[in-house]
C-alpha cells in the first residue's frame, strides 16, 4: 500500500530580506551578539532564494565587503543555525548549504536541481507523526525533515 503525502508551501518566503531588526532580536534573545558581520551574512543569506554553502555565500559578500573572511562566515552561519534563523542542509557529497528561515518549527523542501528551499509547517506533518505513532508505537519527541527532491519549476526539466 503506497501513502501520499501532501505537502502545503507555508511560512517565511525565501528570496524575502531578513529582516535585520529580526535577526538582531533573535541574536539578543539567544545570548550571542550582535556584530556588523553577522548582520551582513544574515543580510546576505536573507536576500537569496536557494541554499548556498559558505563558500558561495562568502563569494557574494566579498563583492561590497572585501574584509571579511571565510571562517566569519561560516562561524556567522553557524550561530544562526543555532539561532533557528537559518538550517544548515546537506548536498550531495556531504557538503553544507544553508538557507535563511523562520526561527519557528518546521521543516523543508529542497530541490537537488536548482537549490531552492521551501518551508512546510509542523500542522502539515502531524499526520504522519500520528501515523508512526499508531504503526510503530512509538511516541516521536522531535523531528526535522528535510525533504529533497525536484521543484516545480526543475521537474519538467528532468
Amino acid at each position: 500500500m503506497r501513502t501520499r503525502i501532501i505537502v502545503k508551501f507555508v511560512g517565511v518566503a525565501y528570496g524575502a530580506p531578513m529582516s535585520p531588526r529580526r535577526t538582531t532580536a533573535t541574536h539578543v534573545a539567544t545570548g550571542h551578539r550582535v556584530t556588523r558581520q553577522r548582520s551582513i551574512v544574515a543580510e546576505a543569506l536573507g536576500r537569496e532564494r536557494v541554499a548556498l554553502s559558505a563558500q558561495e555565500l562568502h563569494e557574494r559578500i566579498r563583492a561590497k565587503h572585501q574584509r571579511i573572511g571565510l571562517a566569519t562566515v561560516y562561524r556567522a552561519l553557524e550561530t544562526q543555525v543555532t539561532d533557528g534563523t537559518a538550517t544548515r542542509l546537506e548536498r550531495p557529497g556531504h557538503v553544507y548549504a544553508y538557507a535563511a528561515c523562520a526561527p519557528e518549527h518546521h521543516h523543508h523542501l529542497v530541490c537537488g536541481r536548482c537549490q531552492r528551499v521551501e518551508d512546510v509547517a509542523e500542522e502539515v506533518m502531524r499526520p504522519m507523526l500520528r501515523s508512526v505513532r499508531e504503526k510503530h508505537d512509538f511516541q516521536v519527541d522531535h523531528a526535522q525533515l528535510d525533504l529533497y527532491g525536484l521543484c516545480t519549476r526543475c521537474r519538467p526539466q528532468a
